[in-house]
């Protein structure tokens, strides 16, 4: 938890808020969601799992140590979603992160505190070294989390993923432990503060500025 932005094991009865979040999301979110590829001549008919089907496939997952699901809230109210996936220990020790939220609560620094979150927990708590996040090259949105963050950025992998349909090249973000030995999320923090601090002392050298008559008020309508 932090300020408004809290992170919980995903949960059955969460199904209906869950439900309505993601309905109501969904042209927004449909370019960037995992899809079930063509099934092979070999190879069984794959479905989409209902709500149910898949917070038991995430449980028995996370029993097996493989999986970390969360919801992620904000303000009380449950806006998304976020699952460390693919956990690997023995000489590895790395898992991925995968999320989607809201878009009516988009740009207010929920999602990068609750990647945050999750990696300290994985570093710290988990015992976890590396960090992956992979994500669509055109994802703007998704991409700026991590790079608020200081992810680096490792390389491409093609076709990596299925997505919206078809195939698709993902970007590859990652973090180990070393670097970030203070935690992501005090990192994160100091660097909201100072963003803070530079867009205050912006908004104090511009000043209160005198109104240009009919002309910008109409410029000003057609932007909104």
């Amino acid at each position: 938890m932090d300020g408004d932005v809290v992170l919980r094991p995903i949960k059955l009865r969460d199904q209906r808020a869950w439900r309505e979040v993601n309905r109501r999301n969904r042209d927004w979110l449909r370019p960037w969601e995992a899809t079930i590829p063509p099934p092979t001549p070999s190879g069984p008919i794959a479905h989409r799992p209902t709500y149910r089907q898949m917070v038991r496939h995430l449980r028995a997952e996370a029993n097996a140590g493989r999986m970390l699901p969360f919801v992620i809230e904000y303000q009380g109210r449950l806006v998304g979603q976020l699952t460390v996936a693919g956990i690997t220990w023995g000489s590895m020790c790395s898992g991925h992160i995968g999320y989607w939220v809201d878009q009516s609560v988009a740009g207010r620094g929920v999602m990068p505190t609750a990647v945050a979150l999750v990696t300290d927990h994985c570093f710290r708590t988990v015992g976890l070294h590396r960090i992956e996040v992979c994500i669509r090259p055109e994802n703007g949105p998704s991409r700026r989390v991590v790079e608020k963050l200081g992810f680096r950025e490792e390389g491409l992998r093609p076709r990596y993923l299925h997505i919206d349909g078809a195939w698709r090249d993902h970007l590859v973000f990652a973090l180990t432990a070393e670097e970030v030995p203070e935690g992501l999320l005090g990192r994160w923090r100091r660097a909201r503060s100072a963003q803070n601090r530079s867009e205050q002392v912006g908004s104090d050298q511009t000043g209160p500025q005198k109104p240009s008559g009919p002309r910008n008020a109409g410029q000003g309508r057609e932007m909104k």
